[in-house]
């Protein structure tokens, strides 16, 4: 069962994802996302498309428990559940995230870049300045795809609330 702070990251998330706010999660509202950060960027539609339709696909596969193409914040917590014990899967989408927020593509993640994913995310203009020293935590002013991956999961399957993975997508909202 998932923990306070892991049902409140999770629902962050979630809710910043459910884009009319209808309490489900569909390929809509992938789309919306991808279409946020494409209008952001000004570019890389087609790739930031297929990441975030690949990312659904998964999503939809692990967690759509009654099969009606809608997934439920509940429905996605029982995947939560499951991904201490699954840490290639959590990696392979920290992976596929990691390419849709690398913009120029050099291998690392800036802080404007950083940036730009949240402000996609949550669909408003973010001030992210004291958030990335923390997630940057070789103190070198940029995420390694290593860096990424270990916050990624730190964020998705972990429980402990001082993990610099648990800032991924912003502060955590007061429960």
């Amino acid at each position: 069962m998932a923990s306070d702070l892991q049902r409140r990251k999770v629902a962050g998330v979630f809710g910043a994802m459910d884009v009319d706010s209808d309490g489900f999660l569909e390929e809509r509202d992938f789309r919306a996302l991808a279409d946020r950060w494409t209008a952001l960027r000004g570019a890389d539609e087609q790739r930031l498309t297929s990441i975030m339709l690949g990312w659904w696909a998964t999503l939809l596969a692990a967690s759509d428990q009654d099969r009606d193409n809608k997934v439920t914040l509940d429905e996605v917590l029982l995947v939560v559940d499951r991904l201490p014990e699954m840490p290639d899967t959590v990696v392979a989408t920290a992976d596929a995230m990691f390419k849709a927020i690398d913009a120029d593509g050099d291998g690392y993640v800036s802080a404007a870049e950083y940036r730009q994913m949240i402000e996609a995310w949550n669909g408003t203009t973010t001030d992210t300045d004291p958030i990335f020293p923390a997630l940057d935590t070789d103190g070198d002013g940029r995420l390694s795809r290593a860096e990424f991956a270990t916050l990624w999961f730190e964020f998705w399957a972990g429980d402990n609330a001082d993990a610099p993975g648990t800032l991924v997508f912003g502060p955590l909202v007061a429960s």
